[in-house]
């Protein structure tokens, strides 16, 4: 399978459903010859269409953000890759629908996606130009669209009210029009601040639509998408995409010599850590939570240390941060294997491992100024977190059956 077409697969819902099966079978071991493949609550239809719909939403307010924020900087080669990887996105959410509704639902989806998404261009260009009228009637626009928005997910889910869906995607204009401000005002640390604000909001929207879905479609979205492995399984895979995105976002502002951006990326980035850290240790406890986080921020480390020798063409420091990078897959397979024995050491550094590869595949795209390269392998990269987050959900949801107990029918 292509990078693209693993990319590409996070939409097609059933595809992910039966690459997440297959992921969490090599993770947690394989079965016997005779044995019925077991459904684990994390792998259901249901909670695979919520981490889909969560990926894909969340996945477009870090796009947005990353072309608002280069359009306000004039950087027009990085915008213009932005906004093509944000089009991307909005194509596959369009067909994540589709894959619901039907083909002519996704192409009435998707050009009523992109309004909102051209208001939100124009309001960034009344910013950037104090058009105190263009920003205004932006805003105006965005507020009638939501009600549009809400019409449509309405005549299409009688489980999903319009006026609801319509407040759900006001605030989503809300937040997303507070990171342009602060990118605007190069407040870097608001700007992320207020980036990370609106894609944790964005599951305000993608879960009631994964509940709606599942309700109206009981039959072929078997499963509970709010059961608690459902859960387990949409905060790794948000959080480990985002660090995927935001040490994209760190390295991009480094490598461009925007010192205050990168230290407000890379305080995002920390703060994600103590995220993901925090999630380990809602299921192993304080001392695992404790002993996660310096382990995970070393790689980050060592990814900085790979961005400065590319700076500075420094190719001994480049390859030693490599080396370095590749070892710390083999502690990190270690740690997760003696705190689940579903997870083995050599598995997990080879997942590790692939996620050094696509990031390093960012740095080097960036350092080349190939931006529509490193914008496809900034998608790669943080589409390549679902194969580590999906099988050790299913691992966690194995070690702990008790606590994650929603049906997997």
């Amino acid at each position: 399978m292509s990078t693209s077409t693993m990319v590409k697969s996070v939409c097609a819902l059933a595809s992910v459903a039966v690459l997440a099966t297959g992921c969490a079978q090599s993770m947690a071991g394989p079965m016997s010859g005779g044995e019925k493949p077991m459904v684990v609550a994390s792998t259901t239809p249901a909670a695979t269409l919520r981490v889909a719909l969560n990926s894909l939403l969340g996945e477009h307010v870090i796009l947005a953000a990353a072309a608002t924020g280069a359009a306000l900087d004039g950087r027009d080669a990085e915008f213009k890759a932005a906004a093509g990887a944000l089009d991307a996105n909005s194509v596959e959410i369009a067909k994540a629908i589709g894959s619901v509704y039907g083909e002519g639902a996704e192409q009435a989806f998707l050009p009523l996606w992109r309004r909102h998404i051209g208001f939100a261009v124009d309001y960034t260009v009344g910013v950037a130009t104090k058009d105190q009228a263009k920003q205004q009637k932006a805003v105006n626009d965005l507020i009638a669209y939501t009600q549009d928005f809400g019409a449509f997910l309405s005549s299409a889910n009688p489980n999903l009210p319009k006026r609801v869906v319509a407040d759900l995607v006001k605030h989503h204009v809300v937040t997303l029009k507070a990171v342009i401000d602060a990118q605007a005002a190069k407040d870097y640390a608001r700007a992320y601040a207020a980036e990370r604000t609106a894609v944790a909001h964005m599951q305000m929207i993608a879960d009631p639509l994964a509940n709606a879905i599942v309700k109206q479609y009981p039959d072929k979205f078997t499963g509970k998408a709010d059961a608690a492995a459902a859960g387990l399984r949409t905060t790794l895979n948000l959080g480990l995409r985002e660090h995927a995105y935001l040490a994209g976002a760190a390295t991009n502002a480094a490598l461009g010599g925007r010192d205050a951006e990168f230290k407000a990326a890379a305080g995002a980035l920390d703060a994600n850590s103590v995220d993901i850290a925090k999630a380990i240790g809602s299921v192993y406890g304080k001392d695992a939570e404790q002993a996660f986080l310096p382990l995970w921020r070393r790689h980050i480390g060592f990814f900085v240390d790979y961005t400065v020798g590319v700076a500075t063409k420094d190719k001994a420091k480049q390859d030693k941060a490599v080396g370095e990078l590749i070892g710390y897959t083999q502690d990190f397979g270690a740690f997760l294997q003696a705190a689940n024995p579903n997870l083995p050491k050599q598995v997990v550094a080879d997942l590790v491992k692939h996620h050094v590869i696509t990031l390093k595949s960012v740095v080097d795209a960036q350092a080349a100024k190939d931006q529509a390269g490193a914008y496809t392998a900034m998608r790669a990269a943080a589409g390549h977190m679902q194969m580590i987050a999906d099988p050790l959900a299913v691992a966690i949801v194995k070690q702990f059956p008790d606590r994650f107990t929603a049906s997997a029918k």
